[in-house]
């Protein structure tokens, strides 16, 4: 029997300005339809700094020679980079019957079941979104949800330089360290943890009947 639910797509994007693939996540989302499939798009970004729609901009302390952009998602701000699995998810949320936070929720669960998978015990907190080891961040979660619709996602801290995290409040938070995979268990690729990642989001995310189709990769 052949399915009639479109299938969950997942899309490797590459490496790519954080700029033109949220102007994207925005076209798509403004021409989804009730019947558009659901897509999870994996990237990595150049340096930037985002802010979050109602951010306050004294948490950037000091950002040197790194771009500030203010985008449309909430919470506070964060740093993108070399070395971090991007993983935006658009998804029409009242198709799957999931709240915003019951959204966040699977997010920070599918990282936390990933990473156990390399030795890594993390926990989220319910006060502060995303998935922490120790005390320190590992994961940070940032979404928009738009006529129950949603885009942006998380950012995982694979193998990073994480001294620009020191140039901000990371999520509005003084203080607060950040931490990756490359210094809690070795790991390093990036390609290995989003072939990790992608079945969970997608456990989480696939309509029981829908399939989910091949990884697209788009240079």
């Amino acid at each position: 029997m052949i399915s009639n639910v479109s299938p969950l797509r997942i899309r490797e994007l590459g490496f790519r300005a954080l700029p033109e693939v949220w102007a994207e996540m925005q076209a798509f989302t403004a021409s989804r339809t009730a019947v558009t499939p659901d897509e999870i798009w994996l990237v990595e970004h150049p340096p930037v700094f985002t802010l979050g729609m109602r951010a306050d901009r004294a948490h950037v302390l000091a950002p040197g020679d790194i771009p500030v952009v203010q985008i449309d998602r909430g919470g506070q701000v964060t740093y993108h980079g070399p070395g971090q699995l991007v993983a935006y998810v658009l998804l029409d949320l009242r198709r799957l019957a999931l709240t915003p936070r019951k959204l966040v929720q699977a997010l920070e669960d599918a990282v936390i079941e990933t990473v156990a998978g390399y030795g890594v015990e993390a926990s989220a907190r319910r006060e502060a979104p995303g998935v922490y080891v120790g005390g320190r961040k590992l994961a940070a979660v940032g979404l928009r949800v738009k006529r129950y619709c949603s885009y942006h996602g998380l950012a995982l801290n694979v193998s990073m330089d994480l001294e620009p995290f020191g140039r901000i409040n990371p999520c509005g938070f003084p203080d607060l360290e950040t931490t990756d995979l490359a210094r809690l268990a070795g790991v390093t690729d990036l390609a290995r943890v989003g072939a990790d990642l992608a079945p969970r989001l997608a456990a989480r995310f696939a309509p029981a009947d829908a399939p989910v189709a091949p990884v697209a990769r788009l240079g």
